[in-house]
């Protein structure tokens, strides 16, 4: 039986790495992309078929595409547009670059990649395209409106896309965390620092009491967060089951916000959100 093949993007650390080795021990042929080439070299070095693959560069897309259909002879089984970047911040604070960075990576580039490769799975006959929302692509959260408007755009493109190709053998399915154990925080730290002039916000106060502390202390489990297999064992379902559902949720706070949303008057959920 010939192998399975995917594409996974952010394979250098968290819920990608993961995933990359979780798939690869179930059969699965992956090529693990990523964006720095010391990544992609390590991963090499694991035994992956691993390319650079960075969202915000449009020829890395299509250079790491083409070496995949090289190594398949055309082909593609899936693809999981996991990739992404986090910037926190208040909304007052965040410039229009930092948002223009933030669509690109979690929004336009996911878009470029998927719609190069469904072409590929329309002439195969069959494909799985897979993105990777978020908790934060159901409800808002403060600092994060960034990350969050992003998600929520990708929620509404994913959905958009799965209606219309419903006249196809293309499954087009959301995978939605909540919170998983990841390095996204601290991979947050030069972004945050690069776009945030947060000592002369009138937010100084808030961000030293609140911000600056959870994005800079050592680590602590946050309630609830389970580790990347969690993600890595709802994207197998969603890869194998023969009628794969539009959406897998991850983690009790993504079930409980997605209750949540639907019955509460939003001022009862804006005061529950308020609470970070």
């Amino acid at each position: 039986m010939p192998d399975r093949t995917i594409l996974i993007t952010g394979c250098s650390s968290g819920i990608g790495y993961h995933a990359a080795h979780g798939l690869r021990e179930k059969g699965w042929r992956v090529f693990a992309t990523c964006r720095k080439d010391d990544d992609v070299n390590r991963l090499r070095d694991e035994g992956f078929d691993s390319y650079r693959l960075d969202y915000t560069d449009p020829d890395s897309i299509g250079d790491a595409l083409d070496k995949v259909l090289a190594a398949t002879g055309g082909t593609l089984d899936a693809l999981y547009n996991n990739g992404a970047i986090a910037l926190p911040g208040a909304s007052e604070d965040l410039p229009r670059e930092a948002l223009a960075l933030t669509f690109d990576t979690n929004l336009f580039g996911p878009h470029d990649l998927t719609r190069r490769v469904i072409p590929v799975m329309r002439s195969q006959g069959h494909g799985r395209i897979i993105n990777c929302s978020s908790v934060l692509g159901l409800v808002t959260a403060p600092w994060r409106s960034a990350y969050v408007a992003s998600k929520f755009a990708l929620e509404g493109l994913t959905d958009t896309l799965r209606i219309e190709m419903r006249d196809t053998p293309i499954h087009v399915i959301l995978l939605e965390p909540g919170p998983i154990t990841s390095q996204i925080r601290k991979n947050s730290q030069p972004l945050f620092e690069r776009f945030i002039d947060w000592e002369n916000s009138p937010r100084k106060a808030q961000y030293e009491a609140t911000l600056l502390k959870r994005l800079y202390a050592a680590p602590k489990r946050d309630p609830f967060e389970l580790g990347p297999e969690a993600t890595t064992a709802a994207l197998l379902r969603a890869l194998e089951a023969p009628r794969p559902r539009a959406r897998y949720r991850v983690t009790t706070p993504t079930h409980a916000m997605n209750v949540a949303r639907r019955l509460l008057p939003t001022r009862a959920l804006d005061w529950i959100l308020a609470k970070g």
